[in-house]
């Protein structure tokens, strides 16, 4: 990878980087994109597996240590591991968690086929007990919660720690698809005439589409012996020893853009007998709840970028929650890039996927103020690159007026039409 330093060697400069073709990967089949373990759960703004393998074996050699921070559903852990290098990977969110360790996980075939059978069997001698919580019957009709909490009850059954996490993937996969939740959306909305499928039929498709791919990803790494883990953890305290990591592949969460806490909810639901679903969106990073507690004068200190502090003032004259969320949003990552700093060997490098929006009328130029954040603890910039997106599952359209995502009309713009890949190395 070739330094681009001479074109975007200060913040006024990033507009004017070139698009990079050959970084959008936009001849990648849904089958590309999917393959091994990557297809086993859906999952919002996740980047492809291609654009994360790029950015590995580029900046790093096999047998270093790959760190994620915003694991999500851990598309850098497993493409780190078919990439040669170990691999850790933390989010704030459970369900992150449950999806990445079961996609880094290789499990023997013959175990995970007679484990389904056996919880074919034991589905029908499984007494119904459906969650008492009234967010599932919000979303659930009563047959479908019959069936889902006999099913979630012979997949608790199974003994073996990864083949059971394997089911409770393919279960929490399941749960829109069995829901009243809208089928095309991503944001929480009932439809009422939605034509609701077999339980178990549902259930059996997910299970034979990630058999399929584990048994590919078994023969795969047959004989590797790589560490890949995931936890769930504020990564602005990683469990890490000082200079431990060789390289940071990561997309963070984009600011106000979605609310991850409503997005999980029913996995939360079923999994984790989520009850508070408010407290439980407060602690994403970009969530609307999340409020800075900093004076106006105070932006500047508190995100350590003149760049978030001038977005806040703007922001603050038309909204002030928006503002007050936005410079939460940029305190908290600095946060991130502290402990990144930290972490990383001298000579590592970050690189981070993200794109620039705008919110109110004002533009919100997160990829300026993050590298403004990183210089300020010790990265130099290595290398910017601009990309467009054709597969992220991000909203395109955003309201001028409102600042809200929106169906696409005349007087709409494009939220993320490109986005950055930022790579900075640390110097000391």
């Amino acid at each position: 990878m070739q330094s681009l330093i001479s074109i975007a060697s200060s913040l006024e400069d990033f507009r004017s980087v070139p698009i990079s073709d050959d970084w959008a990967f936009s001849d990648a089949k849904r089958s590309d994109t999917t393959y091994i373990t990557h297809g086993y759960h859906r999952y919002p703004a996740k980047f492809i597996p291609q654009l994360a393998r790029r950015l590995i074996e580029e900046l790093s050699r096999q047998g270093d240590t790959v760190l994620d921070p915003f694991c999500g559903c851990g598309t850098t852990l497993v493409e780190s591991v078919v990439s040669g290098r170990h691999s850790y990977g933390y989010d704030i969110n459970p369900i992150s968690i449950l999806i990445s360790m079961t996609k880094v996980r290789r499990i023997d075939p013959s175990v995970l086929n007679d484990t389904y059978e056996q919880i074919q069997f034991d589905y029908w001698s499984v007494e119904p007990v459906p969650p008492n919580n009234e967010r599932i019957d919000y979303w659930y009709k009563e047959e479908q919660k019959t069936d889902l909490s006999r099913l979630l009850g012979a997949i608790q059954k199974v003994e073996d720690v990864d083949a059971r996490r394997f089911f409770l993937c393919g279960f929490s996969n399941i749960l829109k698809n069995c829901s009243i939740w809208h089928q095309k959306s991503n944001k929480p909305t009932r439809d009422f005439k939605k034509r609701i499928p077999d339980v178990l039929r549902t259930f059996g498709r997910q299970i034979r589409m990630m058999l399929k791919g584990n048994a590919t990803f078994y023969d795969l790494m047959r004989g590797e012996k790589l560490l890949a883990s995931a936890e769930c953890r504020d990564s602005r305290q990683l469990p890490l020893v000082n200079g431990s990591v060789d390289l940071v592949v990561t997309s963070p969460p984009y600011v106000t853009s979605y609310e991850y806490g409503d997005l999980h909810q029913l996995s939360m639901l079923w999994l984790e007998g989520l009850n508070d679903l408010k407290s439980f969106r407060q602690k994403f990073i970009g969530s609307a709840l999340r409020r800075s507690e900093s004076e106006s004068c105070a932006y500047e200190a508190h995100t350590r970028s003149s760049l978030a502090a001038e977005i806040g003032t703007k922001l603050e004259a038309t909204n002030g929650k928006t503002a007050s969320s936005v410079i939460s949003y940029f305190q908290s990552m600095y946060e991130i890039w502290a402990e990144l700093h930290r972490v990383l060997r001298v000579g590592g490098k970050v690189s981070v996927v993200i794109g620039n929006t705008s919110l109110k009328g004002v533009e919100i130029s997160n990829a300026e103020v993050f590298v403004e954040q990183m210089r300020s603890l010790g990265f130099r910039l290595f290398d910017v690159i601009k990309r467009e997106i054709p597969s992220k599952n991000l909203p395109s359209t955003r309201d001028k007026a409102t600042g809200r995502f929106a169906k696409k009309s005349a007087a709409d713009a494009l939220a993320y039409p490109t986005e950055f890949v930022l790579v900075l190395e640390k110097c000391h």
